[in-house]
């Protein structure tokens, strides 16, 4: 199948032109990630940088890139590339270019659970955290696709964002009303609510790391199976899928990846959106090209995304929660006005 794409350009064997330009994107990767640990606050050298890593010799500057840096870092890039390969798999699975853990109510769904625990149990701890995100990403992936199913044409792509759109706006609400009630919940949940990279260590990345490992190799096992379900569940049947149970599986890696990442980081839209067309435009239709790809880009986007939330109001910081809208609402309203068009 001859696919349109910007690697197509390319004068070398189409498999060759896509490994290089993996490998490239992963370098891409380490680069914004050394990037990271370099920039912010404080003025820190790549010398202290390397030293921090490979010889550690506990002066201020590698005692911040150890215990501040280096855990922000790596939540970002994990975080990133987890959302980015949730949204990838919800693209394909149903058809929709405007799916992704936020605008179908996966991360209010997350958040809404984490928010209504905290306040019936009064902790703060990541376990809690991580085990009510997922409970509740799945509750609401399960009812806007329900919903959505009981609409004129089932759960089309337009009736998924809709029904989406509302579990968002209903659980958003319902986070609210909890929060302006409860000043404790408030103030122990508020920062997390903002989606933020800052302040975590790496217990706490460890804690969710196997979720997150397993639904992204469960993605990537899924790739040819996704292609075919991206082009028709009826061609997918006729070709001896399974759709239902690619479904379930897709499913299931969506919310180990998105609910995890809710866990660690809060809610972080646009990620999940912005990546997918990214790497659509770059590989073409085939999942087992476009989820490598998206997991790598979406690391970068993120690592660059906390870089300027670092930047933007010196010496003070922003949540990366509030600088992705910065990126990614523009891009939201070029997608409707394309599809409109069409």
């Amino acid at each position: 199948m001859t696919q349109t794409n910007f690697f197509s350009a390319l004068f070398l064997p189409r498999s060759i032109r896509l490994m290089g330009g993996l490998l490239i994107s992963f370098a891409l990767l380490l680069v914004s990630f050394l990037a990271s640990l370099n920039f912010g606050a404080a003025d820190i050298s790549v010398a202290e940088i390397y030293g921090s890593i490979f010889q550690f010799d506990g002066s201020t500057e590698q005692l911040v890139i150890r215990t501040v840096r280096l855990p922000r870092s790596l939540i970002a890039l994990v975080v990133g590339s987890a959302l980015a390969v949730a949204g990838s798999l919800m693209q394909g699975i149903t058809g929709n270019p405007l799916a992704s853990p936020a605008i179908l109510g996966v991360n209010a769904g997350a958040a809404f659970a984490v928010v209504l625990a905290t306040l019936i149990g009064g902790g703060n701890s990541l376990n809690l955290y991580a085990g009510f995100a997922l409970l509740g990403a799945g509750l609401t992936a399960v009812l806007v696709y329900g919903f959505a199913s009981l609409g004129r044409g089932g759960a089309s792509p337009l009736n998924l964002t809709l029904v989406g759109a509302s579990f968002t706006a209903f659980l958003a609400s319902m986070t609210s009303g909890i929060l302006i009630v409860s000043q404790q919940t408030l103030d122990q949940i508020r920062f997390w609510l903002a989606g933020s990279v800052a302040g975590r260590d790496l217990d706490l990345l460890l804690q969710v790391l196997p979720y997150l490992i397993i639904g992204l190799l469960l993605s990537l096992s899924l790739g040819k199976q996704i292609t075919l379900l991206s082009l028709g569940q009826d061609m997918a049947q006729g070709l001896g899928q399974n759709t239902l149970i690619i479904k379930i599986l897709a499913a299931v890696c969506v919310l180990l990846l998105a609910g995890g990442s809710v866990a660690i980081a809060g809610p972080i839209g646009f990620v999940g959106l912005i990546v997918p067309h990214m790497t659509r435009f770059l590989v073409g239709t085939e999942y087992r090209w476009i989820l490598p790809y998206a997991a790598a880009m979406g690391g970068i986007l993120l690592l660059w995304a906390d870089i300027l939330a670092r930047l933007l109001i010196q010496p003070q910081e922003l949540p990366v929660g509030l600088v992705m809208p910065l990126i990614g609402a523009p891009f939201f309203i070029y997608l409707i006005r394309a599809k409109v068009k069409r």
